[in-house]
């Protein structure tokens, strides 16, 4: 089983080179992220965008941009749709925002004549690694599905699950949260959570084992699930996917563990035809890196 990022990149270079194209890549973290990642054998890069302050911040990072393409395109819409219609003609592997507004990007992500859409919802996967945990634990959705319904659960575990899969976790255990760890038929997310078990005991969800309603403290530690009477849960104490209500509740639990745990963590964004790389303007080169060598390794399944 794969336990950290380490593990990660040290898979991905045991992979054909993937490529990943970049919107509007004059973004100094973004540049120094795909220098490290070309530098680390993760992934080599099409950068577009403004090509003369690609090169400024190049010059002042020690980038030298003889090693990968640039396509000049000072435009933001023109520059993520170019962007995007490389991973969409099959010449590149992934797509990663660079500095325009979120918003412009996923428009690119959802053009019809050249984006990624597959027609399923799109969903926000985060990996972390947590020291004293034994394991990498994946994490959705914290930042794309507001309220989801029983059936987008389904896609985002659908999803989490294939992500899982090619960080090298097979048949992972995937904890459905709530506050309680039984079914009240006054608390939708409760009700939502046995169906959802349902679904993975009729065949309907597979290669993994789902259970919930389920609290984080059974989900995750063994120890509540001896005191309170549940070590003969499906998943009890062991969980690799935590799959969260609603975003507040898994944003809330994101920004605590980034904030107040010293921890690394990358996410992607699924339910395109190719992984997408879409990292806040916050997050550091490290957590970039990470993103891009997940991204990498998802891809490699996707094309298999």
């Amino acid at each position: 089983m794969t336990k950290s990022f380490d593990a990660i990149l040290s898979k991905v270079k045991d992979l054909p080179v993937k490529t990943v194209a970049v919107a509007c890549a004059q973004d100094e973290p973004v540049l120094e992220a795909v220098k490290r990642a070309k530098e680390e054998g993760i992934a080599n890069s099409i950068l577009v965008g403004d090509a003369d302050k690609i090169k400024e911040i190049a010059d002042k990072i020690g980038m030298n941009l003889a090693d990968y393409e640039v396509i000049d395109e000072k435009d933001i819409v023109e520059a993520s749709l170019k962007a995007v219609s490389l991973v969409h003609d099959g010449k590149a592997d992934m797509y990663m925002k660079g500095l325009l507004p979120t918003g412009t990007f996923l428009k690119s992500v959802l053009n019809k004549e050249v984006g990624l859409r597959t027609g399923k919802p799109l969903s926000h996967v985060c990996v972390f690694e947590i020291p004293g945990i034994d394991r990498l634990l994946f994490l959705t959705d914290v930042a794309f599905m507001p309220y989801p319904t029983v059936e987008e659960k389904k896609c985002m575990i659908d999803y989490t699950v294939e992500v899982a899969n090619a960080c090298g976790v097979e048949n992972p255990k995937v904890a459905c949260l709530a506050a309680l760890e039984t079914v009240n038929e006054k608390m939708p997310v409760c009700v939502d959570s046995a169906k959802l078990t349902q679904m993975n005991i009729d065949g309907e969800i597979q290669n993994c084992i789902v259970d919930g309603p389920l609290s984080m403290d059974i989900a995750r530690y063994k120890e509540a699930a001896e005191e309170k009477g549940a070590l003969g849960r499906r998943v009890a104490g062991d969980a690799d996917i935590l799959v969260f209500p609603d975003i507040h509740a898994g944003n809330l639990v994101y920004k605590t563990i980034v904030h107040m745990v010293p921890c690394k963590n990358g996410n992607i964004l699924t339910g395109t035809k190719a992984p997408v790389i879409l990292t806040s303007r916050s997050d550091s080169v490290e957590v970039k890196v990470n993103s891009l060598a997940l991204a990498a390794v998802v891809a490699d399944r996707l094309n298999k």
